[in-house]
């Protein structure tokens, strides 16, 4: 359980998740995360880094029991800025992330996949924000970068998800993929990634992030100011124990 780094071929280094029962991550496994993902990036052998999860599905986002069972403001606060070094470490890795995502893909891990440079999506994988439904307010920065606009706003709005077809068709999904193929498209693309000169993939990576329109990490954290505005006001606790509250009768 945790976080763990594996070189399966020559030039790439896999980063797997692992935080069952659905990788919905505690603060200290954010950290983790961004340290192993800008280690990996550091490593001058590796030209490109897939992010993979074990378990039922990509990434839960974090880790609201923990915040709950955490009395003052330290676990939001760890929680926020854990999301924050792990989205930046995906995007400021210095060379290209493939994000392999299956099954639900919410909140913290729309973060993730929204600031990969790639993604190949099993065909269960689903995409969403239920931040509304849990009492934050953040990732809508990763999720302009799936979708459109105005689909963004609405899948914000209602906590509904999109398909990994439906982003296929926009473009943000590279390939769709049955679940049992998801590892093996996703070394595909990392080894035809990793063929390249090591150093100009590098320049490469540094490049395209320089022209970027949005600067992803300040719009992410202009959203968190309003997450812990909803925090101070109550509301945020109210929907976190509905939440932890509604797990417990499911169980």
């Amino acid at each position: 359980m945790g976080v763990s780094t594996s070189a399966p071929h020559e030039g790439i280094a896999v980063v797997t998740v692992d935080f069952p029962p659905v990788n919905a991550l505690p603060v200290q496994g954010w950290y983790d995360l961004a340290a192993a993902v800008r280690a990996a990036g550091a490593d001058p052998t590796v030209r490109c880094v897939v992010l993979t999860a074990a378990g039922r599905g990509f990434n839960a986002g974090v880790d609201i029991k923990e915040m709950q069972r955490t009395t003052g403001h330290d676990a939001l606060i760890g929680a926020n800025r854990g999301c924050y070094e792990a989205f930046a470490a995906v995007y400021d890795c210095e060379v290209p992330v493939v994000a392999a995502v299956h099954g639900f893909c919410l909140g913290g891990g729309i973060g993730l996949a929204g600031n990969a440079d790639a993604i190949v999506a099993a065909d269960d994988a689903t995409f969403g924000l239920p931040e509304l439904d849990r009492g934050a307010l953040g990732a809508a920065t990763h999720l302009a970068r799936l979708v459109p606009q105005h689909l963004m706003r609405v899948l914000y709005y209602t906590s509904r998800t999109a398909t990994a077809q439906e982003l296929h068709q926009h473009g943000s999904v590279w390939r769709v993929v049955p679940r049992e193929r998801l590892h093996d498209a996703a070394l595909e693309l990392a080894r035809e990634i990793a063929a390249k000169d090591g150093c100009l993939i590098r320049l490469a990576k540094a490049a395209i992030n320089g022209i970027d329109p949005v600067d992803v990490r300040r719009s992410y954290r202009f959203e968190q100011g309003f997450t812990f505005e909803a925090n101070l006001s109550g509301v945020a606790d109210r929907h976190r124990d509905a939440f932890v509250s509604s797990e417990e009768d499911r169980r």
